[in-house]
């Protein structure tokens, strides 16, 4: 089954929901979230299928495009692709598996050439700007893909029992500690604490990507 639909991705969002939620048959569950995700990554993650929606933004953009921040808008389309990367990363590793992030791995830190660490919530202007301006490119769009397919591994891993698994309070606490969540996004990690493992697979590591690759659909039509 393949979307060629951005708009079919809502449907399948709610179809995923409610196979989440009711879990009468989580193995099939959990095979539509993997489906779901990866055509919310570049296909390179998955090989399988041709089409993806990030792919479909993206693919025919020129550099200036992704860095730019459109007149009487907030973000850039690398501010988008930063912000999904990092919360996913953070949020399927650590909170999860358990497990350290992609971030903390492969020197990500430096092959991405930015000062920043956390998910990009509550940044200034002036801090989107210099991401935006400064951010190696080619390395973003690489460790998004890293944290998509370890996102792919990580729910593979999954069975029943873990739908309905809680937030480890100490998982929490050392996302708090590590700096990938700024203090005045505290409410970020209280929305995490209330939420089971199916609460995560759906936001955000599924509507989540909806969210803001169609934040990136409009960013790329305005000037």
């Amino acid at each position: 089954m393949m979307i060629a639909d951005p708009k079919a991705l809502n449907r399948q969002q709610t179809a995923l929901r409610q196979a989440l939620e009711g879990a009468t048959d989580p193995a099939q569950a959990l095979q539509l979230c993997c489906y779901h995700h990866t055509l919310l990554h570049s296909a390179k993650i998955n090989l399988k299928e041709n089409w993806s929606y990030e792919d479909e933004i993206l693919d025919d953009l020129s550099e200036p495009q992704f860095r730019r921040i459109p007149s009487n808008e907030e973000h850039s389309i690398v501010w988008c692709l930063w912000h999904l990367a990092r919360i996913e990363d953070t949020a399927m590793n650590l909170l999860i598996a358990g497990t350290p992030s992609v971030f903390e791995q492969d020197e990500w830190f430096t092959r991405l050439g930015v000062p920043f660490y956390d998910s990009g919530n509550e940044m200034t202007a002036h801090e989107i700007a210099r991401l935006s301006a400064e951010i190696d490119l080619a390395a973003l769009r690489d460790y998004r893909a890293a944290v998509g397919t370890r996102t792919q591994a990580i729910i593979a891993g999954l069975g029943e029992a873990d739908l309905r698994r809680k937030v480890d309070p100490r998982r929490l606490q050392r996302v708090l500690e590590a700096g990938f969540l700024r203090p005045e996004a505290r409410g970020i990690a209280d929305y995490w604490s209330k939420r089971d493992f199916t609460g995560l697979l759906l936001m955000p590591a599924t509507r989540h990507n909806i969210v803001h690759l169609n934040e990136a659909a409009r960013l790329k039509k305005k000037r």
